[in-house]
């Protein structure tokens, strides 16, 4: 089968790989869909380094149908439209233990470590089957849809931190894929308010076709929040965008009990001024956002299957595996808005 395996920072190489077959306990998915984020460009260029593997398979936004299923495994129907909870953890360590096997000491990935969805075929082992991580669709839908399932799996675990309240004003630091599904979850919590952010008029016209009610250009975001607010604050403010400065515009956003969420991934090592007596003196509720657990990717495939989320607008262009350097640079440039992989 084809492949796009990193080899090493730098470079991402599609190569030939030997088909896979499901053995005892393993299921084997045929990927009809992968798309790609930020973090698959800072996996090439070698900025993010931690938990990745070189000569792995690329790609842990997967979709696919089950092809194979191995002996001792049941529950799974091949044919059936499926994703992969792409985090595999312990499930013995503290965190495990305590209900956060997102956040496990001994946490392996999809994409990062175990091979992933830049393939024709992906393989899951029989320890990860047994987990449960591979989530069976209960009704159709397109590949390039159901690959969503694992960005808006990780929202889902920040949502439940951050939460929207019904008439609470939220602002959206950024307009990427993430931020457009946190603008629709934010809609759907019932927010009266949705003020989102970003440089490109493109993407500013999706989240206005998405619900948002203030979309702006960074530097009117703070007239926006008056305007919608008068004066009080955002009850939610979401960093979408993993630029240091934004760490502290998002506490002079929020409102005095305010929550602030720092979702993107900054880059390593990386520190921001922040005017701390803005969280003291308006006791705000700060938190971040990494990975997702199972029951979140379960929620994720049953929300797409709903039809709430505008898949159609947020994942705009897609390319063979084939132009996998193509697809790469196509982020790289922020073409459209989310870009998709077919073998």
């Amino acid at each position: 089968m084809r492949a796009a395996v990193f080899t090493r920072p730098g470079l991402v190489e599609l190569t030939d790989l030997p088909t896979p077959s499901a053995g005892p306990g393993e299921i084997l998915l045929k990927v009809e869909a992968a798309t790609l984020c930020g973090t698959d460009l800072r996996i090439r260029s070698g900025a993010k380094s931690a938990g990745v593997v070189p000569g792995t398979v690329m790609g842990h936004e997967i979709a696919g149908r089950i092809e194979q299923v191995g002996d001792g495994v049941d529950g799974y129907d091949v044919g059936a439209q499926a994703t992969v909870s792409i985090v595999v953890a312990c499930d013995h360590c503290p965190q495990c233990l305590a209900g956060l096997e997102h956040l496990c000491d001994n946490l392996r990935l999809f994409g990062y470590a175990i091979n992933g969805g830049f393939a024709e075929y992906v393989l899951v082992p029989a320890d990860v089957v047994r987990r449960g991580n591979v989530v069976q669709c209960s009704r159709e839908l397109p590949p390039t849809h159901l690959a969503l399932a694992e960005p808006l799996s990780c929202c889902l675990n920040s949502y439940r931190q951050y939460r929207v309240e019904p008439g609470d004003t939220v602002v959206v630091l950024g307009a990427g894929p993430i931020g457009l599904l946190h603008l629709t979850l934010a809609k759907l919590g019932g927010a009266r308010n949705i003020v989102v952010t970003n440089r490109s008029s493109g993407r500013r016209a999706v989240a206005q076709r998405l619900g948002a009610t203030h979309v702006v250009e960074p530097d009117g975001v703070q007239a926006a929040v008056d305007d919608a607010t008068g004066g009080r604050g955002a009850d939610v403010v979401i960093v979408c965008i993993g630029a240091s400065e934004l760490a502290d515009v998002a506490l002079q956003l929020a409102r005095p009990g305010g929550r602030v969420s720092y979702f993107a991934g900054f880059p390593k090592g990386s520190t921001a001024e922040v005017e701390v007596n803005l969280i003291h003196y308006k006791e705000l509720h700060v938190t971040g956002g990494s990975n997702a657990r199972r029951e979140d990717v379960v929620r994720a495939v049953s929300i797409l299957e709903s039809g709430a989320i505008d898949a159609d607008a947020i994942v705009t262009h897609t390319f063979p595996l084939e132009q996998i350097d193509d697809a790469y640079q196509a982020v790289e440039d922020k073409l459209g808005v989310k870009i998709a992989v077919v073998p």
